[in-house]
């Protein structure tokens, strides 16, 4: 077994359509990044590749690649999902906390598991999400940033 943690953390910018755990929610911040900005994905793509010993989402998807900017985030964790394949590793769980005042994400949770599950090619058990706020403190209590932490578990290939 092997465990990674990820955390990944992104201003807001202007009011649109919010890209988060490969959902989008209309009529909310968007977050500013390289890609589409989506925190959640990100923080996961961080603790596989941790759990996996290769590095950081940063070290695949430099910000300064112009193949990457804009894309969809979920392309991006289906690519470290190809990687895990390859190193002769599978997904057993992950554990994602989404830190945010706003908007309130209870309602788009179960479609959040159903993407990143997808992605990966594992159960919608095997993805859990949660949100939480940050009790007004701060940057992400004020409502300018949005965090995501997670926790990745790796197992060998199964047979």
């Amino acid at each position: 077994m092997r465990v990674g943690t990820g955390y990944d953390v992104h201003r807001f910018r202007d009011t649109g359509t919010l890209r988060l755990g490969g959902i989008d929610i209309a009529d909310a911040p968007l977050l500013a990044g390289h890609s589409d900005g989506d925190a959640l994905i990100h923080a996961i793509i961080d603790a596989l590749l941790g759990a996996a010993g290769q590095g950081d989402i940063g070290q695949h998807f430099p910000p300064d690649d112009p193949s990457t900017a804009g894309i969809d985030s979920r392309e991006l964790l289906t690519r470290v999902a190809r990687l895990l394949v390859a190193r002769g590793l599978h997904v057993q769980n992950i554990d994602a906390t989404v830190i945010a005042e706003h908007p309130r994400l209870a309602a788009f949770i179960p479609a959040m598991r159903e993407s990143v599950a997808g992605c990966l090619g594992v159960p919608v058990s095997a993805v859990n999400v949660k949100a939480t706020t940050h009790e007004r403190l701060g940057s992400l209590g004020s409502g300018q940033a949005l965090a995501a932490m997670a926790v990745a578990l790796l197992g060998d290939a199964l047979p």
